[in-house]
């Protein structure tokens, strides 16, 4: 066998070229790994709603906030698995638990007010 590189001559089963030291073994190009059967669009993506999840964690509710961001994070590892399903899933689930998080932050301020004002009222009715 002859290097392509420098020309001189090395034995057939020989791993490197004895002049250059050029690898004279052949790389065999790996194709990329995908799920048999699942063809992704090209720029395929999907919203993962999680900003949104985090802020009405934090400013609304806690206890549904949580399950949001939980949803928005596996929106795109589902994504780059070639699982558009469970990502479209796992995104609707994400915005689902994102918007009762923030009703429930909105229905809690509002009660809130009210009984301060009822507070209020029935301090003024006492004095």
């Amino acid at each position: 066998m002859f290097c392509p590189q420098c020309g001189a001559s090395n034995a057939d089963n020989a791993a490197v070229c004895v002049q250059c030291g050029r690898n004279l073994q052949a790389v065999i190009p790996v194709p990329p790994i995908q799920t048999p059967g699942v063809v992704l669009p090209p720029g395929a993506s999907m919203q993962n709603y999680l900003v949104f999840a985090i802020l009405a964690t934090v400013f609304c509710c806690p206890a549904t906030g949580i399950p949001a961001i939980i949803y928005a994070a596996q929106v795109n590892g589902k994504l780059q698995a070639g699982d558009l399903a469970g990502a479209k899933a796992a995104s609707d689930n994400a915005k689902l638990w994102c918007w009762i998080s923030f009703g429930v932050g909105i229905v809690g301020t509002v009660l809130y007010i009210l009984l301060i004002m009822l507070g209020l009222l029935s301090g003024l009715h006492s004095s």
